[in-house]
């Protein structure tokens, strides 16, 4: 178990040298981002006006007010409470965010699947995993809201974060084929086994 501190945007050779238990901090910029955003970038074939490559992005859908732009909130709103959501239900989006827009980590909750462990391989990219229940602590890591785009789409628009030590994350998947997901349910299950086993039942 090694512990890295990155600033997005990152290089490929960077986010390959991550593996499975490993601890993640970044630092700088963090993109928000969920299912009607996906839906509208990919079905709907809506552009983004931020540059993607080598950055990370936290399925999100976060809580916040609108103010008066400052310096302190330039892009008009204020963080209430950012959290973070299911990452499953947004599996198909993970390839296409790395091939078309070269997006290198992904944070959520839950893990994602099979199509997406194969596309951080390929394209180089990892899955940062946060335990549930954490959101009031996450916040804390986010300094400011500075842009949105799609925001017709509110709370799911393409929100960019200034962040300071966002972290610790796990690295649950990496580019080299882990993922501690697959480890725990095949584990689980390895358990649950041998569990009705010595209780006579048959599997």
């Amino acid at each position: 178990m090694t512990d890295y501190v990155l600033s997005p945007a990152c290089s490929e050779e960077e986010i390959r040298k991550l593996r499975i238990g490993d601890r993640v901090t970044l630092q700088g910029t963090l993109f928000g981002i969920r299912d009607a955003t996906l839906i509208h970038m990919f079905d709907k074939r809506r552009n983004t006006k931020f540059d993607l490559a080598g950055h990370a992005v936290i399925h999100t859908a976060p809580n916040v007010k609108k103010v008066e732009k400052s310096e302190e909130n330039p892009a008009g709103y204020a963080p209430i409470c950012i959290g973070t959501t299911t990452s499953a239900r947004m599996e198909r989006f993970t390839r296409p965010l790395m091939d078309q827009y070269g997006i290198r980590i992904i944070i959520g909750k839950g893990g994602l699947m099979e199509d997406s462990l194969k596309a951080f391989k390929k394209y180089g990219g990892v899955y940062l995993a946060i335990v549930g229940g954490a959101a009031a602590l996450e916040t804390t890591w986010i300094e400011r809201i500075e842009d949105v785009d799609l925001d017709d789409l509110n709370p799911e628009s393409l929100w960019k974060f200034k962040i300071r030590d966002f972290g610790p994350l796990l690295v649950g998947m990496d580019s080299h084929g882990g993922s501690l997901f697959e480890t725990v349910r095949d584990n689980a299950s390895a358990r649950r086994d041998e569990v009705l086993a010595s209780l006579g039942v048959r599997t």
